[in-house]
């Protein structure tokens, strides 16, 4: 079975991301946690009263939590009756990167899907501040979906790579049976103004060819020099519905992630994007 965790705030972007997860895994045998952490509520109004006040509001905001979180498995379930899903309600006394942290490494998890607001004031990123530290610091897969996407079957993802790093075994399996559920096609995007790959390059390339059997796999060069344009450009003309890649260490995405405010790096996908982790943590 599937184990998906999905963090809400009980927003209607986290209701988007539940929406679009069990679209997504309608016909897989799958377990979907539905996590809600809530140290943020505590100590954001409260770290300066006493400690009965501060023990008394914790208890309201911890049983407000699970009160909405079973609400929200009672809802789930009465509006799908999908007999291959189970659902199961979290609430966490932690911070949202601690709490899904801990749970994704207790259960497992195979993916993180997570609902992300319109782009920010302050950069070109189409991610909200806890979606970006998500990207960072959890060591799992990490889905976030666009509050403005309509569902699509993702029948044409694009993976761009440079082909530097390894990549990890089990991801690509978790990218290899999507591709194989809807059929569909992965394009692999080097944006680069050299074709000639070396050794190691040649060698990331075969496992990710071997290692995604089940993918409609073709392989495109693109020379530009901006390569969140030549990615948002590319998304654009050929209609992709689900953008891949990996957060590596001196990748492109890691970059992005730990942009200055003096030298900012672009993309703004406005469809589903997927963040592999390949970083020791």
């Amino acid at each position: 079975m599937k184990n998906i965790l999905i963090p809400t705030d009980f927003s209607s972007n986290a209701d988007h991301a539940i929406s679009y997860a069990l679209n997504v895994f309608k016909c897989e045998r799958t377990n979907f946690y539905f996590i809600h952490a809530y140290a943020d509520e505590v100590y954001g109004p409260y770290h300066n009263v006493d400690a009965e006040t501060f023990d008394k509001q914790k208890k309201i905001i911890a049983d407000d939590s699970e009160n909405k979180l079973n609400q929200l498995v009672t809802s789930t379930q009465t509006k799908t009756h999908n007999p291959l899903h189970k659902y199961e309600a979290v609430s966490s006394f932690e911070s949202l990167v601690d709490a899904i942290n801990n749970f994704a490494e207790s259960k497992n998890i195979d993916l993180i899907i997570m609902g992300t607001k319109s782009k920010t004031a302050s950069t070109t990123l189409t991610f909200g501040s806890n979606t970006v530290q998500v990207f960072k610091y959890v060591k799992c897969p990490v889905l976030a979906v666009p509050d403005q996407y309509s569902y699509n079957q993702p029948k044409k993802i694009l993976f761009p790579s440079n082909y530097m790093l390894p990549y990890k075994r089990r991801e690509l399996k978790l990218l290899d049976i999507m591709a194989g559920e809807f059929k569909a096609e992965v394009h692999s995007l080097y944006i680069s103004d050299f074709e000639d790959l070396s050794l190691r390059q040649l060698d990331n390339k075969k496992f990710l060819e071997e290692s995604l059997p089940n993918a409609r796999l073709s392989f495109v060069t693109k020379g530009v020099a901006n390569r969140a344009n030549a990615i948002t450009s590319y998304i654009n003309e050929n209609n992709m519905d689900l953008l891949v890649m990996v957060n590596s260490r001196h990748s492109f995405l890691e970059d992005m992630l730990y942009q200055s405010t003096i030298d900012e790096i672009g993309l703004s996908p406005t469809i589903p994007f997927l963040v592999m982790q390949n970083l020791p943590r």
